[in-house]
């Protein structure tokens, strides 16, 4: 089939057009903030209430307060993108570890093989419980919470680990199921 929606998604689901003053306030925002429209906002913008709630939790997780910095929530999303292995959010998410560690070769050697990426270990353990929920999440046991503890994290922060990784691993079926395409400014970001 034909990419439809400009290239978004390989789905035919127009953005509302025109957005409400609300969405076409924060896709400005983004635009200024970021030089770019992600798509996968453009996406979600078919329907605007999907739009809010996807928004919604991706801002709660990824940019509020957490003990995790925003770095470390990005080398999640980067991580369990890998292991699912969807090029939308391995694109915007690697990009985003180059930005926010000022190393070009981070975000792609987390794409490539995040076990060996030069990481610290409290950063390895949280990979890898993130990796544990998105092949085995059946198999975590308190051992493997027990493990994060012992490299300093607190009860809240594992609860953001897992909640992140969840988030991704939801997204990166969504964005693999709908053949959602990054933004193409993505693949110079950071480099």
């Amino acid at each position: 089939m034909a990419r439809k929606d400009n290239g978004v998604t390989a789905l035919d689901l127009p953005m509302v057009d025109p957005l409400p003053p609300q969405t076409q306030k924060y896709f400005d925002i983004c635009q200024d903030k970021l030089g770019l429209v992600p798509n996968v906002l453009k996406a979600h913008a078919f329907d605007i209430d999907k739009l809010n709630a996807f928004t919604a939790l991706y801002n709660d997780l990824m940019l509020n307060d957490s003990g995790l910095t925003k770095l470390e929530r990005e080398m999640i999303a980067v991580t369990v993108s890998s292991i699912n292995r969807c090029f939308y959010c391995l694109t915007a998410h690697g990009a985003a570890v180059r930005e926010l560690s000022g190393d070009p070769i981070l975000g792609e050697h987390l794409v490539m093989n995040w076990r060996t990426a030069p990481v610290t270990p409290e950063q390895r353990a949280m990979l890898e419980f993130a990796s544990k929920m998105t092949v085995e999440s059946h198999a975590i046991t308190e051992a493997d919470r027990q493990a994060l503890r012992d490299h300093g994290f607190s009860d809240r922060d594992i609860w953001d680990i897992a909640n992140v990784a969840a988030f991704f691993n939801m997204s990166n079926r969504v964005a693999s199921a709908v053949d959602m395409r990054p933004n193409d400014e993505y693949h110079g970001l950071g480099r």
